[in-house]
């Protein structure tokens, strides 16, 4: 499906991003990691290429802008050209009370998953309009979107705002053939998913809230980026895609 293509991928150490870019590489891509952890970062590389795939990876922090420029910069010089961005790294952030919440960890939650997204993107669209078009991808969630929780306040605001960006790029890019989309992933068995889910009551709570009775193995979430990313969705772009397991939706 992304023979030929060249895709970057964030906070690919663990987890979904991780899981994409297994992914992006069985499907052909050639794929350029990065997170803050560079023994993960080694491990995946060496994973991909054990497998037949290519890719290199960048450890970096996506909260900076040098960070986003040396991954395009090194899409470039090692593979020619960018196709697909997949700009999924995040944080659970600071939690509790809107009261309780200092105003830099606030920030701070801003800064990791939503201000790393336009910087990402900043860099990314100048090299995808070069080769002719591509697909950006974000990583949200339901929560904001469709639920509220209680303490949760700097996540759901940052992730629903990448929403918004990505409604305001798929009408800025359509004409340039780039297509910009996100996805809202329910509970996911991911670190973060079971720091927010820590114990098996809390567990247990969590997937009785979604339709299917379960959480989403990373994989499954994978998918629905490699669709995203591939031509099967050449006519979608401003799209908020839940891909929540029925938890918008289920209150049995």
């Amino acid at each position: 499906m992304l023979d030929g293509k060249v895709a970057i991928v964030t906070g690919a150490s663990s987890g979904i991003g991780r899981a994409t870019a297994l992914l992006f590489a069985e499907q052909g891509a050639s794929t350029v990691v990065t997170a803050r952890r560079g023994s993960e970062l080694d491990a995946l590389v060496g994973e991909i290429s054990a497998a037949g795939g290519k890719a290199v990876a960048h450890m970096g922090d996506v909260r900076r802008e040098d960070c986003a420029k040396a991954l395009v910069d090194l899409a470039l010089a090692e593979f020619g050209r960018l196709d697909i961005a997949f700009n999924n790294a995040g944080t659970l952030g600071a939690m509790g009370l809107v009261t309780e919440i200092s105003p830099d960890g606030w920030q701070d939650t801003l800064d990791t998953n939503l201000t790393s997204a336009f910087l990402g993107a900043r860099h990314q669209i100048p090299a995808m309009i070069a080769a002719g078009g591509g697909s950006l991808i974000f990583t949200s969630t339901f929560v904001g979107h469709t639920v509220g929780f209680p303490g949760m306040a700097a996540y759901a605001a940052s992730k629903a705002g990448l929403v918004g960006l990505t409604q305001v790029l798929a009408a800025e890019l359509g004409a340039s053939n780039i297509r910009v989309n996100v996805i809202l992933p329910g509970g996911t068995d991911t670190p973060m998913g079971r720091a927010a889910a820590d114990t098996p009551e809390s567990r247990a709570f969590i997937e009785s809230l979604h339709a299917l009775k379960r959480i989403a193995d990373p994989m499954e979430i994978a998918r629905s980026v490699l669709h995203l990313a591939s031509d099967a969705s050449s006519f979608m772009t401003g799209t908020a895609m839940l891909v929540d397991g029925g938890v918008s939706i289920s209150r049995t």
